[in-house]
């Protein structure tokens, strides 16, 4: 048996991840938790071989930051990010970290378990796309890297001078970019670009 932790902010989520692993007589549920803030205690006090990971959870504990210390004290154990953000950092993290897979909640009960098979038989699963939705009348694809950075400037209430400061532009520069943001999302203040895009999941500056 493949000995599984889940942590999972969301009750109902991690409720369903209760009941896909209790059906399967291949995996047996250690403990499900809602931060990740304790698991690496768990690690420590059980054989685990597998989690299932949320990104933000209970406690304000960083899914991403607890999995790279997990990896590295118990590079053994092997970790699914499990997330329903679309935080485009969050993949790159992931990699860098060597965690093993990534997918986003929105995966039915065949597909997750599909994963965990592929993932404890030693693949690397991650999603070819990010998720494509609508902020304004755009789409996320169509901002560059730049018009990111400035996003996540914004959303921390940073002024011009303080986010060209950061990135080392200009505050002009930064104000040339937050105009062409506002065109292409047709949105009419830089607080309801910031608001929308926080609310949207697209920038998560807090995991």
């Amino acid at each position: 048996m493949i000995n599984v932790l889940v942590v999972e902010n969301d009750p109902m989520a991690r409720k369903l991840l209760e009941i896909y692993i209790r059906n399967s007589d291949k995996y047996n549920l250690i403990s499900s938790i809602e931060s990740a803030a304790f698991a690496e205690a768990y690690c420590t006090k059980y054989k685990i071989d597998l989690i299932l990971m949320d990104v933000c959870t209970a406690l304000g504990a960083s899914g991403l930051d607890v999995s790279a210390k997990i990896k590295q004290n118990y590079p053994q154990i092997k970790i699914i990010i499990i997330t329903s953000q679309p935080e485009i950092s969050f993949i790159e993290r992931a990699r860098e970290t060597k965690i093993e897979s990534f997918w986003y909640k929105n995966s039915n009960e065949e597909e997750i378990l599909e994963i965990m098979e592929k993932t404890v038989n030693g693949e690397s699963v991650y999603p070819d796309n990010l998720p494509n939705f609508d902020l304004g009348m755009s789409k996320i694809n169509e901002f560059t890297n730049r018009e990111i950075d400035i996003l996540r400037g914004l959303i921390d209430g940073a002024t011009n001078e303080e986010i060209g400061e950061k990135l080392n532009i200009s505050k002009r520069t930064v104000g040339f970019h937050i105009q062409n943001l506002l065109d292409k999302t047709g949105f009419h203040s830089r607080t309801e670009l910031a608001v929308t895009a926080s609310k949207s999941g697209l920038i998560n500056n807090d995991y």
